[in-house]
């Protein structure tokens, strides 16, 4: 039990605290103690519910669901952004301008920069600011060549977000899914493409996104899965895909054919790289992002509040 000298004390090295911004070691030099002393009954102030703390802000809650995020999957850092009463375009928008916001607060020790492609990747390059990134040089993980949706392919996204850094690219001269494995061996094994596989696989840092294949699939929208596909991938037990690589529901990549046919780093090589930040949203890939998150293929994680509530909950 506290008597009052000792309350009075608290109060008072809690005011000269947390509202006349004085530091410990101040307070302890005015009352000729140590700053540990000063330390223990600003504590022991809290523990007593003399002090109160509390965090007003809309993004307390954003910020909550980010560390309890971090805890659970272990990752070294996650973005919630709040997208309630956002259209889907906007709050698609809102998610590109966060993650490259978080790109380029982060390129400090980066010499190389991996992308894979969609469309969270296309609204990350759209809003990314222009800046001058000379010694950077963008590599597309896998690969990006075709006549439908163009601007979604990692060639076309490396070419624009080279530009908006004044970097340098590499081009991944082929499709990011051929016919048959066959002939995804003898286009990997080819010189140009074998060089920029071989540089992706030595980035610093990669940018991707993270897909359900059933569910507003870009991959079936581009024509590169059909409905036979769609089922066989459901037989083999597909839950998502990362850079059109397919894996399972506890993240190991599937036995099926269409991962053998993908132009592009195989997702052991993507959990090789220093730092993977995957940009997704909406709760119906939910499974998905659970599985990569267990795979250990994502060191970052930027999403949208309510798929991160509901990753906690689950």
């Amino acid at each position: 039990m506290l008597n009052w000298e000792d309350r009075r004390l608290m109060v008072k090295v809690a005011k000269l605290y947390y509202f006349d911004s004085w530091t410990q070691q101040q307070i302890a030099n005015k009352h000729n103690v140590s700053r540990p002393v000063i330390s223990k009954l600003l504590n022991t102030a809290k523990k007593e519910g003399i002090v109160e703390i509390y965090i007003k802000d809309e993004t307390s809650h954003t910020v909550d669901l980010e560390q309890q995020l971090e805890k659970k999957y272990g990752l070294n850092e996650v973005i919630v952004v709040s997208t309630a009463g956002f259209a889907p375009e906007m709050a698609k928008r809102q998610l590109g301008q966060t993650a490259a916001s978080y790109v380029s607060n982060h390129l400090t020790n980066v010499k190389s920069l991996g992308i894979s492609w969609g469309s969270t990747l296309l609204s990350l390059v759209e809003e990314y600011p222009y800046e001058r990134r000379n010694d950077i040089h963008i590599v597309p993980i896998v690969g990006g060549m075709g006549s439908n949706y163009v601007y979604l392919h990692s060639n076309q996204l490396s070419f624009n977000l080279a530009q908006k850094m004044n970097a340098s690219c590499s081009y991944l001269y082929a499709p990011a899914m051929v016919e048959s494995q066959d002939l995804r061996e003898r286009l990997v094994n080819s010189k140009d493409i074998a060089y920029v596989l071989e540089e992706g696989r030595n980035v610093d840092m990669a940018i991707v996104g993270l897909g359900n294949p059933y569910k507003t699939s870009t991959m079936e929208k581009i024509g590169y899965l059909n409905e036979h596909d769609l089922t066989s991938l459901r037989k083999a037990g597909a839950v998502g895909d990362i850079s059109s690589k397919f894996f399972d529901a506890v993240g190991e990549e599937v036995d099926h054919p269409l991962n053998n046919q993908v132009i592009g780093l195989t997702l052991e090589e993507i959990r090789k790289i220093p730092e993977v930040v995957g940009i997704v949203e909406g709760s119906y890939k939910l499974e998905s992002i659970e599985s990569a998150l267990q795979g250990g293929y994502l060191n970052v994680l930027i999403t949208d509040d309510r798929t991160a509530q509901e990753l906690v909950e689950d």
